[in-house]
């Protein structure tokens, strides 16, 4: 792996600016473009809502940003997966790796320092290609198309909803294989 997954932390906040501002193009016709959000971020982390940041191994840079919101425990397990990429990383592959490695957490038990979810959601606007092959290949299937969905960049936006349980994903067969 060319990456690595950890929670953000006090001292990031420059770095992440710096990313964010340096991907604005990138990431703006899709989410918001929020440089200084990260301490608003951090502080909100808690049990409904918890954020991965994808880091470069060999240089320390930001490769994106991946929350995992509204998750919803007892009978549901459910968390919606939302990310950003950052330049100069995009394209190369890194946030599938480091995507991997969240979803590894989500679906891990507690026990194992994991989430503990069973179901995780991505939800793309229709015409964001990257991000929806992004999600086919870490094995998500579509699920159905959402109107009018989000309010981003003042309008409300359509989704398609994609969707992974745990035991569609690799890594619980593996788990599961090692006992």
């Amino acid at each position: 792996m060319r990456v690595t997954i950890r929670a953000p932390r006090a001292g990031d906040e420059v770095a992440y600016a710096e990313a964010v501002r340096r991907s604005a193009d990138h990431i703006g016709r899709w989410n918001p473009v929020e440089p200084d959000a990260l301490p608003d971020l951090v502080e909100r982390q808690g049990p409904a809502l918890r954020t991965f940041l994808i880091v470069d191994r060999e240089t320390g840079g930001l490769v994106g940003k991946v929350n995992v919101a509204n998750i919803a425990m007892g009978r549901f397990c459910n968390g919606a997966l939302g990310y950003d990429s950052f330049l100069p990383f995009a394209g190369t592959g890194r946030m599938t790796e480091g995507l991997r490695l969240v979803l590894d957490r989500c679906f891990a038990p507690q026990s194992e320092g994991g989430l503990g979810l069973h179901r995780l959601e991505i939800n793309v606007q229709p015409d964001n290609d990257r991000s929806i092959a992004l999600a086919k290949r870490l094995g998500f299937r579509h699920e159905g198309f959402t109107p009018r969905m989000l309010f981003l960049q003042g309008a409300w936006r359509d989704h398609e909803r994609f969707a992974l349980t745990a035991e569609e994903w690799p890594g619980a067969a593996a788990a599961e294989e090692r006992g």
